[in-house]
C-alpha cells in the first residue's frame, strides 16, 4: 500500500471513529447499566457489607444488626421484599439481606465509627493547603510594621555615644580580629578577673575597670529605646493596664534584645555586624560580663541564626517573648495568656504555610526552645548587670538598671 492511500485509510478510520462516538453518545453499554440492590431492587449505590445494595438497604441491615430486640415476621417469612414494600416487614428484609452475603461482623460500632470520622478528619486537615486566617495575616502585618520602625538593622540612628575601648584586652599585630572574638571556656575565663578591692578603687577613680563598659551601655539604651517604641506601637500592648505594660516590658527586654541582635549575627565570623560597628564576645568580657552568661549566649546566637528565620517569624518571637503571662508582676494573666497562645497558633501557621522541606516541622519546636533558652539567661543577665553597676557605678544608664531591678518602674 502507498503513502497516500495508506494517509486516506487513516482519515477514513478517523472519521468512521468519530461518527461512531457521536452514534454512541448518550447510550449506556452494558458495563454501564444500572444495577439493582440485591434485597429491594432499588438503584445500588455501592457494595456495602459484603453486597451489592442501596443506600436504604445498607442503613437498614446495620440499624438491625444494632437492634436489641429480634424481628420477627407477621406472617409466614416469605415477604416478597420490593423497593415500594421493603419497610413493611422488617424481619424478611433482614432475612434477605443475610441471603444475598451481607456480613454482620462487617458493621462497626460507634466506638470504631467515631475513630473513623476522626481519621478522615485528620487526613483532610493535613492534605488541605494550610492558610493564614485574616486576623493572622493582619497580626503578622501589625508586628512587621513595628518591628520595621523601631529596628534599624544598620543602626544608622545609633548616634553620640561613648566610644568603644578595646584596650582592657590587649592584641598582638599577628592577631586577626577573627582569633580575637574566638569563644571558649579558657579564652572567656582568662580574659574575665575580678580585681580586689583595693584595684577596684583605683580603676573606679581612673574610670577603667571596663573599658568597653560605657560604649555598651550607650547600644544597650539605645536598643531598650527602640523595643520600647516597638512595644508600645502595639495595640494589644497598648490595651493592657501600666503595671503590666511595665512587668512585660522589664522581663522581655534582655529577650527581645537578643532576638534583634541575632538578625545582624554572623555564624562563620561569630561577630555582630551592626552596620558601621561590629562586636564580637570579647566586647562582652571588657564591659565586664562573665562566661557564665556569655557561653550560653554566644551558643543561643549560633543555634538561633542556623534556623535562617525570616523577618516575619523574628518579629513573632519578639512578641511571643513580650506576651509572657508568668512575668514577675502580671495581673491581667488570663488576658495576656490568650494572646501569647494566638501569636504561638500564628506562628505555626506561619511556618505550616510559607515553610517547605523535611525539615518545616522541627521549625517551631526548635524556635520554642530558643525562647526557653533566653529565659533561663535573663535572670543572670540581670545579676551580672548589678554586680557591674556595684563594680563600676555611673556608667549604666538609669533606664537599664530600672529594666534589670525588681522593683517596678515609674513610666518608661
Amino acid at each position: 500500500m502507498n503513502e497516500a492511500t495508506g494517509v486516506q485509510s487513516i482519515r477514513e478510520a478517523l472519521t468512521r471513529y468519530n461518527e461512531e462516538e457521536g452514534s454512541q453518545e448518550g447510550e449506556t453499554t452494558e458495563d454501564e447499566e444500572p444495577r439493582a440492590c440485591g434485597v429491594c431492587g432499588d438503584l445500588a449505590k455501592g457494595y456495602h457489607f459484603n453486597a451489592l445494595t442501596c443506600e436504604g438497604c445498607k442503613g437498614f441491615f446495620r440499624r438491625a444488626i444494632k437492634r436489641s430486640t429480634q424481628l420477627r415476621c407477621r406472617f409466614q417469612n416469605k415477604c416478597s421484599i420490593t423497593k415500594n414494600n421493603r419497610r413493611s416487614c422488617q424481619a424478611c428484609r433482614f432475612r434477605k439481606c443475610q441471603a444475598i452475603g451481607m456480613r454482620q461482623e462487617m458493621v462497626m460500632s460507634e466506638r470504631e465509627v467515631q475513630e473513623r470520622r476522626t481519621r478522615i478528619q485528620t487526613r483532610k486537615r493535613l492534605d488541605a493547603p494550610v492558610e493564614l486566617s485574616s486576623q493572622q495575616e493582619e497580626t503578622i502585618k501589625e508586628l512587621l510594621c513595628s518591628h520595621r520602625q523601631s529596628f534599624d538593622s544598620a543602626f544608622y540612628r545609633f548616634s553620640g555615644f561613648r566610644p568603644m575601648d578595646r584596650n582592657a584586652l590587649p592584641v598582638g599585630e599577628d592577631e586577626s580580629e577573627s582569633e580575637l572574638c574566638s569563644l571558649s571556656s579558657t579564652s572567656l575565663s582568662g580574659s574575665f578577673e575580678t580585681p580586689g578591692n583595693q584595684e577596684h578603687e583605683e580603676a573606679g577613680k581612673k574610670g577603667s575597670v571596663f573599658t568597653a563598659l560605657p560604649h555598651v551601655a550607650d547600644l544597650t539604651t539605645y536598643m531598650i529605646q527602640d523595643i520600647i517604641t516597638f512595644s508600645k506601637s502595639l495595640r494589644d500592648f497598648q490595651s493592657l493596664n501600666m503595671e503590666d505594660q511595665i512587668s512585660l516590658l522589664k522581663g522581655a527586654t534582655f529577650e527581645i534584645m537578643q532576638i534583634r541582635f541575632n538578625m545582624v549575627f554572623n555564624t562563620k565570623t561569630g561577630i555582630w555586624e551592626c552596620g558601621h560597628i561590629t562586636y564580637c564576645i570579647n566586647d562582652a568580657v571588657r564591659a565586664g560580663f562573665q562566661p557564665l552568661l556569655l557561653e550560653p549566649l554566644l551558643k543561643f546566637h549560633h543555634t538561633l541564626r542556623d534556623l535562617c528565620l525570616q523577618e516575619e517569624e523574628y518579629a513573632l518571637m519578639q512578641a511571643m517573648s513580650l506576651f509572657s503571662p508568668d512575668r514577675p508582676g502580671v495581673q491581667q494573666h488570663r488576658v495576656i495568656d490568650e494572646l501569647h497562645e494566638n501569636l504561638a497558633v500564628t506562628l505555626k501557621s506561619w511556618i505550616d504555610c510559607k515553610r517547605t522541606g523535611p525539615k518545616k516541622h522541627l521549625l517551631y519546636p526548635k524556635v520554642l526552645s530558643c525562647l526557653t533558652e533566653m529565659r533561663t539567661m535573663n535572670e543572670e543577665y540581670s545579676k551580672q548587670v548589678l554586680q557591674i553597676q556595684d563594680i563600676q557605678p555611673d556608667i549604666i544608664s538609669p533606664l537599664i538598671m530600672e529594666m534589670v531591678s525588681k522593683n517596678p518602674c515609674s513610666d518608661f
